[in-house]
């Protein structure tokens, strides 16, 4: 079989699945956080959401080799991710929801640190630190301690880290909570130029936005399993029904009609609004992502609760 991505990247024909799990189950403490989960993921951008609580972490914290599973198979780039851990880390990395950089150290000194680290010699890490560091725009900051860069700029120095050893897979658990809309933009920008270059990306988010705009694939945990996945058009389409939207002159929404989405349906409605409200500036709309979630999970993606509360 040829995995290919919604960019037309192909993978060899012997290729593994990216992402390959079968009936996995995680518990903390009486807690069963992923109950026999199963999917098979090919190469490509794939974001996971679910309330917090649901297990992304812990879901991503066992893919990348940091905790060992219950039970269940599970196999990352072919590899067993606790039993071949060793062989796995050198294919793949992380970047967690808190940057993970030394702030004592410039940025240039923090990604040689790193390369050397992952067994670079020091003409290779201080190549690679170049390339990286203008790839995210951080060439003119790369001699100023890490303590002194903005969120943004922290999070991309973390991820430019993460791709020092050039992994094939890069986990991104919540890349940019906590950055203001212009940095989580710029950063989107980044990790679909990997996406493009060939790097498949695993990523978690609480921004829906996030996975419409990155990803190929879209998952919804929720009590330990997955229970939807396709394209974030597919889900929307799983979700049905269109809104036709009422604005007044100065643009705002007034009023919000649900309907079933047929043709027919549609035309009705706007027939009747036509009639009754002339003049009235109407907009059809289709279900949002999270709108989506919602319907799927049943509580909208702000209403969270810890994994921590739960172990």
């Amino acid at each position: 079989m040829t995995y290919t991505d919604s960019r037309g990247a192909a993978a060899p024909e012997d290729a593994p699945p990216l992402i390959h799990v079968t009936g996995l189950r995680k518990s903390h403490g009486r807690h069963r956080v992923l109950d026999d989960l199963t999917l098979s993921l090919p190469p490509g951008v794939h974001a996971l959401l679910g309330p917090n609580g649901a297990g992304k972490t812990t879901f991503v914290s066992i893919l990348s080799t940091l905790i060992p599973r219950d039970s269940g198979e599970v196999r990352v780039l072919g590899l067993d991710p606790w039993a071949d851990r060793r062989r796995l880390q050198r294919l793949i990395s992380l970047t967690g929801q808190h940057a993970a950089v030394d702030e004592s150290l410039s940025g240039e000194e923090n990604m040689q640190l790193m390369g050397r680290l992952f067994g670079l010699s020091r003409s290779r890490a201080r190549e690679r630190s170049e390339t990286l560091l203008a790839r995210f725009g951080l060439t003119e900051h790369a001699r100023r301690r890490a303590g002194t860069y903005s969120g943004g700029m922290r999070r991309k120095l973390d991820i430019a880290v993460g791709l020092i050893p050039e992994p094939r897979l890069l986990f991104l658990d919540e890349p940019t909570t906590g950055l203001d809309t212009r940095s989580r933009q710029a950063l989107w920008d980044e990790i679909q130029a990997l996406a493009d270059q060939g790097t498949s990306v695993f990523l978690t988010t609480q921004y829906l936005e996030e996975a419409d705009v990155l990803a190929d694939q879209v998952l919804v945990l929720h009590g330990g399993r997955i229970i939807a996945r396709g394209t974030a058009e597919e889900l929307k389409a799983q979700v049905g029904g269109s809104t036709i939207e009422l604005r007044d002159d100065a643009g705002h929404v007034c009023e919000e009609i649900p309907t079933g989405g047929e043709v027919d349906d549609v035309a009705r409605v706007l027939h009747g609004i036509a009639e009754s409200r002339p003049g009235m500036r109407v907009t059809v709309r289709r279900p949002s992502l999270d709108e989506v979630f919602l319907q799927l999970t049943g509580a909208p993606p702000t209403d969270q609760i810890t994994e921590e509360a739960l172990s």
